[in-house]
């Protein structure tokens, strides 16, 4: 997606922001700027953003790094700018990564040792909900890339295609999928919650949502140049019957 069209996207406001904007941030620790956002690695259980894949650029001859939701500190989303709270040095230091190979369990008990951090996957503790537990783990995160342009299929048909995906940056959890209908509305976009999803094919890049066609179709449409507001969201629940997650009372609202 062009830089110019992502900017022209851009929510300033929402807290619900798009991983299209995200991408084109630029992170700067407590003693400098350090590379842009080139993806973000999700938990595909629970949709939990556990890693910002960053290019350090020419800082660090093209290195990639990984930093975790937890040095997260002020996102000004007008300016494209994403502040953490960590030193150059330390993310320098940090164990090297090949953004070419999966994530393995053993380098994220490295990484989490490098920053003397506790591990994610212990229960309660860092963004997201629940452990994950044992080697499953090794095909658990998956980067932000693989969904996008993944065929959608209801119960009932196919809609349409992956555009965008929505990350609420309160919890660091994905929260919607953008559809771009095909078919008898094509080109008419709508948000799917990511608990709506039943499964997801990583093979073939396919995600199965728990929602019938005409359902779908029929839903609140979705205007990419406003904010996501509470009351949109709301009004999306309340069409499909369900129960927003702000109203779950797990803290993660």
């Amino acid at each position: 997606m062009p830089v110019k069209t992502a900017l022209n996207r851009m929510r300033y406001h929402s807290t619900l922001q798009s991983v299209q904007h995200l991408e084109h941030c630029t992170l700067h620790a407590v003693d400098g700027a350090i590379g842009t956002v080139e993806a973000l690695y999700f938990d595909e259980v629970d949709w939990a953003v556990r890693y910002l894949l960053v290019d350090t650029g020419g800082w660090l001859r093209g290195r990639r790094v990984l930093i975790s939701p937890v040095a997260v500190g002020e996102i000004r989303a007008e300016e494209q700018v994403i502040f953490i709270e960590l030193t150059r040095a330390q993310i320098e230091t940090s164990p090297p990564l090949d953004p070419d190979q999966a994530v393995s369990r053993r380098y994220e008990e490295a990484y989490y040792r490098h920053y003397d951090w506790p591990v994610y996957w212990e229960e309660g503790r860092g963004f997201g909900a629940g452990p994950a537990q044992g080697s499953q783990q090794e095909k658990r995160l998956q980067r932000t890339a693989r969904v996008e342009g993944c065929l959608t299929v209801a119960a009932d048909g196919a809609i349409g295609a992956v555009r965008d995906i929505f990350v609420d940056i309160r919890y660091w959890v994905i929260r919607y999928l953008e559809i771009e209908m095909r078919g008898i509305r094509p080109g008419r976009h709508v948000l799917v919650n990511t608990d709506w999803i039943e499964r997801v094919n990583w093979v073939d890049r396919i995600v199965n949502i728990d929602l019938a066609c005409a359902a779908i179709h029929a839903a609140p449409a979705f205007d990419a140049s406003r904010d996501i507001s509470r009351d949109y969201e709301a009004g999306l629940f309340r069409h499909y019957g369900r129960r927003g997650y702000w109203q779950r009372g797990d803290g993660m609202h």
